[in-house]
């Protein structure tokens, strides 16, 4: 466990998504985090196809209606709640989740 948050969770708007750099079992990581009300959704910052980044512009990982994940190098969609490729070139992989807990409104890795 880690001894300071990740982010707060208002560091996150409701709906949208964020890049964060953290240490992730021992390695400096690129995370993206996806908030649907308490829940934040958190995956290694890399897609299952070529382990690219998903963002084209930092931060910003979802689809214009914020219902997906999308990958900006050849527009893999992932579902948010488990990281699940639904279309593209890597359906049937998964995005590398990151357990974590929202807890005094800020999100700390597990």
């Amino acid at each position: 466990m880690t001894t300071e948050p990740l982010c707060q969770l208002d560091d996150i708007d409701d709906g949208e998504s964020a890049g964060f750099v953290a240490h992730v079992k021992g390695e400096m990581s690129r995370i993206l985090a996806v908030r649907k009300g308490l829940n934040v959704y958190l995956y290694i910052n890399s897609c299952p196809h070529v382990h690219a980044p998903l963002d084209f512009t930092p931060g910003r990982f979802l689809t214009p209606k914020k219902d997906l994940i999308l990958c900006s190098t050849h527009g893999a969609l992932f579902r948010i709640e488990d990281g699940a490729c639904v279309h593209g070139p890597c359906v049937g992989k998964h995005l590398q989740p990151i357990s974590c807990t929202v807890r005094d409104g800020a999100v700390w890795l597990d």
